[in-house]
Parts: structure tokens; C-alpha cells; sequence
């Protein structure tokens, strides 16, 4: 009930503040319809034209396009034709004086404003990424590319205008801000990246978004170990150094090349990697309550193959059908997005949590 109470105010003030917009051209649209209407009237009473033609003649008049006259003018029709002249010069300088009455006030800027709240509102599960550094216009690029809807948050205008020309939209302000965090739609989101290039604005970061919402995926980037465990005792729920990730890969790459391609294959194709959460509420898991992987026939139904099962600190790699579900276990999957959509599907109400991987 409250919820549907602040939806309707915030209705109502929407409405007033359109309305408080779209008051500052009242005046120029009366003056021009004025002039559209006692111009076509003078050309009626002058010349017996139908509203049509006369309609048409004050246009190509204060337009100034002079396609020519309907009908050769009379005497009276030519005066009519000067009023309509000097009344089109006149609702013109009006018009160019309230568009520079109305910049100088910043109108256009509330304008912009009220849009991308408009844009935010119907923002829902989008990914915001803090920092649109070179790690954040990399992680833009992935999600861009999975059609994932994202939000950037960036203090630089011009990092900002380079976000935006990538087709993402971007809110410019400080993401260690309450205020901008909300503004972002993080209660709404389904994931934060911190990946400003400052450990302590990241750390400051996921303090915010921790005080503020408990449903969100907190990830950050850190450059030392020691940022790295504070970020997770701050509460993020991934923290990734970008060094210790390459040094990780270039050492893969020169130790087991063939498995580091296949990850470079897997991201270029249909197929991902998932972790599927399954509830710990004994209620919820009545479902698969003592069945093992082949009783419970996933991979069957669906298509999709799990890859490992994760039981607290302990992953189990390559289940075999006999392995019981459990709850609380964390089920690692390979499969086309269909296959994973029908696995998220089958496990219904059992399912607490999906994460992508690899994408």
C-alpha cells in the first residue's frame, strides 16, 4: 500500500513538473495559432476563399516560402497579406527570445534531466559500473555485447560523453554518493561493478551500496592484497585485481594454452558458464529433496551439462549421476543460453541465484 502511495506521487509530481515545462511555450503556440486563424479569417471576408486556401496562404506567408498567391489579391487581400507578415516577424522574435530566455535558465537542462529519469525508472536487473576507466569501457563492451542493460556512473563529462557515444547510458556525478547511487536505480539493479581506479573510492563505493541495498552483486576491482580484503570485509561479493587476473592468464596461456583458448571460444560463442544457487529453505527444496542428478534427469530435460557442484569450500568436479543435491549447493553448468534458460526453468522455485561466468 505504501509503495503504491509514493507510485502515485511521484505520478502526480511528474505530471506537474511537465506541465511546469511545457507552460514557457504556451505563449509563442497561442500567438502563432492566433495568427493562423485571423489570417485565414482576413483572407476569407477579403477573398471568398475556402479555409483550405486560406489556411494554406498565411503558411507559405509567414514561412516565407512565396510558392505564390492562391488567387490574384485585391486591394484588401494585399493588407491582409502585410498583417499576416508583421505578425509572422513578431511571433518569431518572441519564439528566438523565449528559446534564449529559456537556455539562459537552464530549461533544456531540466529537460535532459527529466528524461534520463524517465530512461531510469523503466531500468530494471541492469548492471552499473562505476568508472568508465579502460577496465570499465572493457566491461562495458562485454555487456553491451550480451545485450545487457547498463548504467555508467562517472564524474569525468568527457568520459561520460565517450560512454554515451557507445550507446550506454551514463549518469554524470560521484559514485561514493548516496545520493547518486540511488539515483542510478541500484535497489533496482542486479549488479554494481566498482572499477574506479582508486582503492579507497572503491572501497567507499561498496560501503555506500552495502548501506543501501542487500539484494544487489557487489563487485570491485583492487590493485593490492590488502584493498582486496577489505573490499570483502566491506562486503563485496567478488573483488578482482586486474594484475593478478593477467598474471593468472599469461600463466595459464604459457602452462595449458589449449584450455585458455577454449575459454577465448567459449566467450565468442552461443555457450556460457553459470553457477546456479540453489535455496538452502528446506520447504523450497522439497522438490529435489534426496535425488541425485540422474532421478532428477537436468541434464536430460534441458540440454545442459553441470560441469561441477559446489558444497561450501568443497567443488566437486565432473558429478557423476549418483551425486545428491543438496541445499545450499552451487551447481557450475555449460550450456547455450536456451539450455540454460530451460535448467533455470526445471529447477523453479528451487533456484535461488543465477551468476554468469563466462559471457
Amino acid at each position: 500500500m505504501q509503495n503504491r502511495w509514493l507510485n502515485s506521487k511521484g505520478g502526480i509530481l511528474q505530471g506537474l513538473k511537465l506541465r511546469g515545462l511545457a507552460k514557457p511555450w504556451l505563449g509563442p503556440l497561442i500567438a502563432l495559432s492566433l495568427l493562423l486563424f485571423f489570417g485565414a479569417l482576413g483572407y476569407r471576408i477579403t477573398e471568398g476563399w475556402d479555409w483550405g486556401d486560406s489556411l494554406w496562404m498565411v503558411l507559405i506567408t509567414i514561412t516565407t516560402i512565396g510558392f505564390g498567391e492562391v488567387a490574384p489579391l485585391s486591394e484588401a487581400g494585399r493588407l491582409v497579406t502585410v498583417l499576416v507578415i508583421g505578425g509572422g516577424l513578431i511571433v518569431v522574435q518572441l519564439t528566438i527570445k523565449r528559446v534564449l530566455d529559456l537556455t539562459a535558465s537552464g530549461y533544456f537542462r531540466q529537460m535532459r534531466e527529466l528524461r534520463f529519469r524517465r530512461i531510469m525508472r523503466r531500468m530494471h536487473d541492469h548492471v552499473i559500473i562505476c568508472g568508465y576507466g579502460r577496465i570499465g569501457q572493457e566491461i562495458a563492451e562485454q555487456l553491451l555485447h550480451e545485450n545487457v542493460p547498463t548504467l555508467v556512473l562517472e564524474i569525468d563529462p568527457v568520459s561520460k560523453s565517450i560512454a554515451e557515444e557507445r550507446g550506454l547510458i551514463a549518469l554524470e556525478g560521484d559514485a561514493t554518493l548516496d545520493e547518486t547511487l540511488l539515483q542510478a536505480g541500484l535497489q533496482r539493479c542486479r549488479s554494481l561493478i566498482a572499477a574506479l581506479p582508486n582503492d579507497a573510492a572503491n572501497l567507499y563505493v561498496i560501503l555506500s551500496a552495502k548501506g543501501l541495498t542487500k539484494g544487489c552483486r557487489l563487485i570491485a576491482r583492487a590493485d593490492t592484497a590488502e584493498a582486496s580484503a577489505k573490499l570483502k570485509l566491506a562486503g563485496a561479493n567478488v573483488v578482482v585485481s586486474p594484475y593478478v587476473t593477467a598474471g593468472r592468464t599469461i600463466a595459464a596461456t604459457a602452462l595449458r594454452p589449449l584450455a585458455v583458448d577454449f575459454m577465448d571460444l567459449l566467450a565468442g560463442s552461443d555457450c556460457e558458464i553459470e553457477e546456479f544457487l540453489l535455496t538452502s529453505d528446506p520447504y523450497e527444496f522439497k522438490e529435489l529433496e534426496n535425488r541425485s542428478l540422474s532421478e532428477a534427469q537436468l541434464g536430460r530435460q534441458s540440454g545442459a551439462m553441470v560441469l561441477a557442484i559446489k558444497e561450501g569450500s568443497n567443488l566437486i568436479t565432473n558429478p557423476g549421476g549418483e551425486m545428491k543435491l543438496a541445499p545450499g549447493q552451487v551447481l557450475v553448468v555449460l550450456g547455450s543460453k536456451q539450455q540454460l534458460a530451460n535448467l533455470r526453468r526445471l529447477l523453479g522455485k528451487t533456484l535461488c541465484n543465477v551468476e554468469s561466468m563466462v559471457s
